[in-house]
């Protein structure tokens, strides 16, 4: 799909779809414009009751006197007093869903031409491709039936009142487009089922985007290169599996040399039975998405490397399987991790922070100014959150504010979260370093507490993903959260260089 901003749609041609907004209560937004041109057929709709304005509501109309579209889609746009980014991404939403239903192969959108004070131009245009390119996603379902057709729409147009927004809604477009192609990387990896999506096969992927982006290197540790680096707290936790782990390692050296090097760490478990700890059968399915946090660091080097940041990124993803089997690794061993640590594994089920604090350590190669890692680490996550809100935890200030920020701008919001030697004294062991897991209370916080112990003089962050990157239900699937706000996060470092 092409985004486009222009300043006089007229100019264009005939529009399959022209797409305007509506104020609850009948106030109308640019489409008040055009309202007198095609018969006044908006503020007729809303007399007569048909329309109602109202958030989520849509009606399309056809063959509109003195239109030059084929089409009328209304959107409703709610109270113009409540109107702000959450309803405007509601009405580009509720949109995508009526044009897939059409014919259309074109649309031309009026909804980014009104002003906001909170909205600027760029934004406005970023949300249309961003939301447009979410809404229309299809996951890569193996289904033998016959496929629904795919809509037919190929070209959005973000019609603007002159040069200078038309030059910053581009801006914004080519943004949401960038975003929008790292979530659906993200989103197809973890649909994936595990006997497709191997370690392997997540390397093979990685090996692709350095094909598809001359600017993006990749380099795939096998196991014996893992086991020279001595990563004993990763390597225990694919000793159950017979398929083997790879760590994934993509550089992106957009910024030169001279300039420091952000680290993206994701967990890769690209199936987590619990090993040894087995898990409930219940939704033991979904543990398919236990390798999200590598997915998502994937998909925002992508869109990175897509947007040719001036930034250097090096994207670190330690992928294996988690199973139970004669070989797996047991509760009360102890190992040695790579910065040398020992660890006494009481849980097999909390591999995600053995795998990462290797990653985390292998990251200090690069003397990374700021290391950020990414995973669907703890159930307690969710348990405090819920399904809206990502975890955040930092040893930096400034670092958990940027991150902050980032998330609220991309809608794809964090929440701190408390780190700190109180949480790490849930950790002691009597018989090694720390243990893996500090009991049932502040679950999510001792878990981060044990990867800050591998970061403690890093600039670190970390994201606990585990009640957003994906949703159960009739709607399982994943969401591709939190590309949205790690490719914000990197946007705005590219800014203040």
């Amino acid at each position: 799909m092409d985004f486009k901003a222009i300043v006089d749609p007229r100019s264009r041609g005939p529009s399959g779809c022209a797409v305007f907004g509506v104020f609850e209560g009948g106030t109308l937004g640019e489409s008040g414009r055009l309202n007198g041109k095609i018969g006044g057929v908006v503020s007729k709709l809303h007399a007569a009751g048909d329309f109602a304005g109202k958030a989520g509501d849509s009606l399309l109309v056809t063959r509109t006197a003195g239109s030059r579209a084929a089409r009328t889609l209304l959107v409703g746009l709610g109270p113009k007093s409540a109107f702000a980014r959450k309803q405007y991404r509601k009405s580009i939403a509720t949109a995508a869903h009526a044009l897939a239903k059409t014919g259309a192969v074109d649309a031309t959108f009026y909804l980014a031409a009104d002003a906001h004070p909170d909205l600027d131009m760029q934004y406005r245009a970023r949300i249309v491709a961003e939301v447009m390119r979410g809404q229309l996603y299809k996951i890569p379902d193996l289904k033998t039936s016959k496929k629904p057709k795919a809509p037919r729409l190929k070209l959005i147009r973000v019609a603007v009142a002159d040069a200078a927004s038309a030059k910053a809604a581009q801006r914004g477009l080519d943004l949401g487009e960038a975003i929008g192609n790292g979530v659906q990387l993200a989103r197809d990896l973890a649909n994936l089922p595990p006997n497709i999506c191997t370690p392997t096969y997540l390397a093979t992927r990685a090996q692709q985007l350095s094909q598809e982006f001359s600017s993006i290197k990749a380099n795939i540790l096998d196991e014996r290169q893992i086991k020279a680096l001595k990563m004993g707290a990763f390597l225990a936790v694919t000793a159950g599996s017979a398929q083997p782990p790879r760590l994934i390692v993509c550089e992106y050296m957009g910024g030169g040399a001279k300039k420091s090097v952000i680290c993206l760490i994701g967990k890769g478990i690209t199936f987590d039975s619990g090993g040894i700890s087995l898990k409930d059968p219940l939704a033991m399915d979904e543990m398919k998405f236990d390798m999200s946090g590598g997915a998502t660091v994937l998909g925002a080097l992508r869109a990175a490397a897509e947007l040719h940041l001036p930034l250097n990124i090096v994207v670190i993803v330690a992928a294996c399987e988690n199973l139970p089997s004669s070989t797996a690794v047991k509760p009360s061993d102890i190992v040695t991790s790579m910065s040398g640590q020992t660890i006494e594994i009481l849980n097999t089920d909390a591999e995600g922070r053995l795998v990462l604090c290797d990653a985390i350590t292998y990251s200090r190669r690069y003397k990374p100014s700021t290391v950020i890692d990414v995973a669907t680490l703890t159930g307690a996550c969710v348990v405090a959150l819920g399904h809206h809100l990502s975890g955040l935890m930092s040893n930096n200030e400034a670092l958990a504010d940027e991150l902050e920020a980032a998330g609220t701008r991309a809608d794809d919001r964090a929440w701190r979260m408390p780190i700190g030697d109180e949480y790490v004294d849930q950790l002691k062991s009597n018989f090694a370093d720390l243990a893996n897991i500090g009991g049932r209370e502040g679950g999510a916080c001792t878990a981060a507490s044990f990867l800050w112990k591998f970061a403690k003089d890093l600039n670190w962050a970390h994201l606990d993903v585990a009640g957003t990157a994906w949703q159960g239900g009739a709607q399982k699937g994943s969401t591709g959260r939190p590309v949205p706000l790690l490719v914000d996060f990197l946007i705005n470092r590219a800014r203040g260089l």
